[in-house]
């Protein structure tokens, strides 16, 4: 694909600007593609004035979500020409492999897009009352005072993350469920997904509302003549970033009174196992399964992933020995998972493996499964602290640390910790007021990192959606007490 010019247009409330005059360097194989220069389309991009947005109010939910749903019926990738060259980009500069892509742009549409979970998205976050009209609210403080409270829309920039096209599909829900404007920059190392959603709401419905408050593109980060333009309170209110230390301090630059920054930003996730994982074998060996489900889970690409593994197995010698006895057993459920869940890694971190190789002349340390090439690793600590590089687990391999006492694992959690797997269950149940106070943020079963089902709305410890919409509140004053308190 490398041979012919890939075009990444930019999709500007309804028009498919398709003239790419600019040449843009991708993440990997020497991958390019071309695009509009956005500045050129600086002050289009954002909707001028707030009232604009009065079109997307007169719809109501019920018409939203029948728009969502239609067009969650033309993305699948055997139907769509736009998403097939989005995910054929993706090949080439994702960390996920062609089976991991296809099943993600082939399914994830006639799960996200159905009419239920719309609903059940706003349900579990906003209220769908709360968009529908202005909510009666209980009585306040003061006697004579009503307040009714509705949730409206809001101009919004998101700059999204490329690691799964998840991320794309979900921005374009939330901004329509919320009746939101939104200007959505797209990732180099996904520089088509919404790109391809966003044509595809074109040629459904040019002038629909929700297909006209959208604008999907790519411009380089810290291109100053496009964010400028942008980051100004005038014309938007929310910035909804998805990014690293580097990149959200950039836009920090950029905050003042009147815009609300919203941070999506990578976590490192990890894993506490209690010691009746070495009740017997069978208990042994669904451990290990579990465990290698959430290190090997979209080929550890997402924050949600298993990385430092604190295990309850002792640190004597035989608790050591049962823990390389898992560090055997997870490293082969890995390289058994479905190719469709996880694969040996497509641009596996050649200064991981340069760490992995270092650990093999450091005599009795570690004990590695694994690690030779793109395959992944479990490293396992023979003593009770995990490897200094920790920071760059990533590519299907993982820590497991041999401890004594449970209170080492709650002690290793913070604030930048986001999805612990906690086996048994008894012991997430234990744990988790303490886990929470310590900085975790999504607690599950061993095994289910990456199944998701409440991190549309709820990541990173903020309830996203919520956020995205403006809370507005009206008061009606009894005005006999309002003339009594003026004399």
């Amino acid at each position: 694909m490398t041979a012919r010019q890939i075009n990444a247009p930019l999709i500007l409330r309804g028009q498919v600007i398709d003239r790419c005059d600019i040449e843009f360097g991708g993440r990997r194989d020497g991958l390019s593609f071309r695009a509009p220069d956005a500045a050129a389309h600086a002050r289009e991009l954002t909707l001028s004035a707030p009232s604009r947005m009065l079109d997307l109010h007169a719809l109501s939910f019920e018409e939203l979500v029948d728009y969502l749903f239609e067009l969650g019926q033309r993305l699948p990738l055997s139907k769509n020409p736009y998403i097939q060259e989005a995910c054929e980009v993706s090949c080439q500069t994702s960390g996920l492999t062609e089976p991991i892509l296809r099943v993600h742009y082939e399914h994830l549409p006639q799960v996200m897009f159905a009419r239920e979970e719309l609903r059940n998205v706003v349900r579990r976050s906003i209220g769908i009352e709360y968009l529908e009209g202005w909510v009666e609210q209980p009585p306040g403080m003061m006697p004579g005072i009503a307040a009714r409270c509705r949730a409206f829309g809001a101009r919004c920039v998101h700059i999204i993350a490329g690691n799964s096209p998840i991320v794309a599909y979900m921005t374009v829900i939330r901004n329509a469920l919320t009746r939101s404007d939104a200007i959505i920059k797209a990732p180099s190392n996904d520089p088509l997904t919404a790109i391809a959603i966003a044509r595809t709401m074109v040629d459904m419905a040019p002038d629909h509302p929700v297909t006209k408050h959208l604008v999907a593109g790519y411009w380089k980060g810290g291109d100053a003549r496009v964010e400028q333009a942008l980051y100004d309170p005038r014309r938007i209110e929310k910035i909804i970033a998805w990014g690293g230390f580097a990149s959200v301090r950039h836009i920090t630059q950029y905050l003042q009174p009147g815009i609300d920054l919203i941070t999506q930003d990578p976590k490192l996730s990890g894993t506490i196992i209690g010691k009746e994982a070495f009740a017997d074998e069978a208990a042994l060996g669904q451990v290990a399964r579990r465990l290698a489900l959430d290190v090997g889970g979209a080929n550890q690409e997402g924050c949600v992933s298993a990385r430092v593994v604190y295990v309850e197995s002792g640190t004597d010698a035989p608790g050591i020995e049962r823990l390389n006895r898992l560090g055997a057993l997870t490293f082969k459920a890995l390289q058994g998972l479905p190719n469709t869940i996880s694969t040996p890694h497509p641009a596996f971190s050649e200064a991981l493996k340069d760490e992995i190789d270092g650990l093999r002349v450091m005599g009795n340390e570690f004990r590695i499964y694994g690690g030779r090439a793109n395959e992944g690793a479990i490293i396992v600590s023979q003593e009770d602290e995990p490897v200094d590089f920790s920071p760059l687990l990533a590519c299907r391999v993982a820590n497991l640390v041999p401890i004594d006492d449970i209170e080492t694992a709650v002690k290793s959690v913070n604030a930048y910790t986001q999805t612990i797997g906690i086996y048994p269950e008894a012991l997430k149940t234990q744990l988790r007021d303490r886990l929470a106070c310590q900085g975790g943020q999504r607690l599950v079963s061993l095994g289910g990192a990456a199944t998701g089902q409440h991190s549309f709305e709820r990541q990173d410890a903020i309830e996203s959606v919520r956020r995205m919409v403006k809370w507005v509140v009206e008061e009606t004053s009894d005005g006999a007490a309002l003339a009594a308190m003026a004399g």
